[in-house]
């Protein structure tokens, strides 16, 4: 795939947004997890994102009246699927977090970057340069050694770092899902099937993941409910995330769009040091810089 500049720099730009708004959500979602548990916080990405994505994908429809988007079965699967994915992948995140540290919890997440080049490939077909996947391949390693629970600040590190991983597997299935769906829906305006798929998803995610609590966790509802002071901030930082990540993925493939937004990882150490009084050890550091020269060759490749 060539890309123009000028859409190099809207991907890139995109997925620098999201990442900083991701970290943001993140640390507000984790705040509200003693009182409304993982499923609880991740459905308040999605309800209380919803309002702000449903906003956004409405100016687009007004906009450019003349799109015809096209809901067909392969836009409806790629978006059952990625949102599904990310709803997996979100509960596992927060419990990665709350159990290894925000900051390890984050750094693990990242593995959805040698994941989504895999699945990209042998799923969706997405093809990567040989300076790519030797990024891939050096950030892979890096994350193993991040992996490794050697004093971490999380008071159950070994299975922090399974769902971490788990996360990072399901982020990847969802991203290369809604690059698909991104496409299916408007082949000719990806930006505009980018905000409006995102709008469809979180609808569907909001509904599927909220019916499923009031009849099961009924308790985790009225949480939310009574966190809705806090859950609107983790909404509104959710929404501009999400609409980054999907506008980036819908002009470059997964793999290098997450391989950019590694650099949410020394975004969350800032925060998890200065809200959560979290520290790191001597090799999440040189794991850290090794992970950065493995997103460089991806990006470049």
């Amino acid at each position: 795939m060539v890309e123009g500049g000028a859409v190099a720099l809207v991907w890139v730009i995109a997925t620098v947004l999201a990442s900083g708004f991701q970290v943001a959500r993140n640390g507000l979602q984790r705040s509200l997890m003693p009182q409304t548990g993982p499923w609880g916080a991740t459905l308040v990405r999605f309800l209380f994102g919803l309002p702000f994505s449903g906003l956004l994908a409405a100016s687009f429809i007004v906009a450019m009246p003349w799109v015809q988007p096209a809901f067909g079965l392969r836009f409806w699967a790629m978006a059952m699927l990625g949102g599904a994915s990310q709803l997996l992948a979100t509960a596992a995140l927060l419990v990665a977090m709350r159990r290894a540290g925000f900051a390890v919890g984050t750094a693990l997440q990242q593995s959805s970057i040698p994941l989504a080049a895999l699945v990209g490939l042998v799923v969706f077909h997405d093809q990567l340069r040989p300076l790519a996947w030797l990024g891939v391949a050096l950030t892979s390693i890096a994350l193993a050694l991040l992996t490794w629970p050697r004093q971490a600040t999380g008071p159950q590190p070994r299975t922090g770092a399974l769902f971490g991983l788990v996360s990072g597997l399901a982020f990847g299935f969802s991203l290369n899902a809604f690059r698909v769906a991104a496409h299916a829906l408007a082949p000719a305006h990806p930006i505009y099937g980018a905000v409006v798929s995102l709008c469809v998803v979180q609808a569907m995610q909001s509904l599927v993941l909220g019916t499923i609590l009031v009849i099961w966790r009924p308790k985790v509802i009225a949480a939310v409910l009574a966190s809705a002071g806090q859950s609107w901030g983790a909404g509104f930082c959710g929404a501009l995330a999400s609409t980054g990540w999907f506008i980036a993925v819908a002009l470059a493939p997964a793999a290098r769009v997450r391989a950019v937004g590694v650099i949410e990882a020394p975004m969350a150490a800032f925060a998890g040091h200065r809200l959560f009084h979290e520290r790191l050890h001597w090799l999440q550091w040189i794991a850290g810089g090794a992970v950065a020269a493995g997103v460089l060759l991806t990006a470049l490749g």
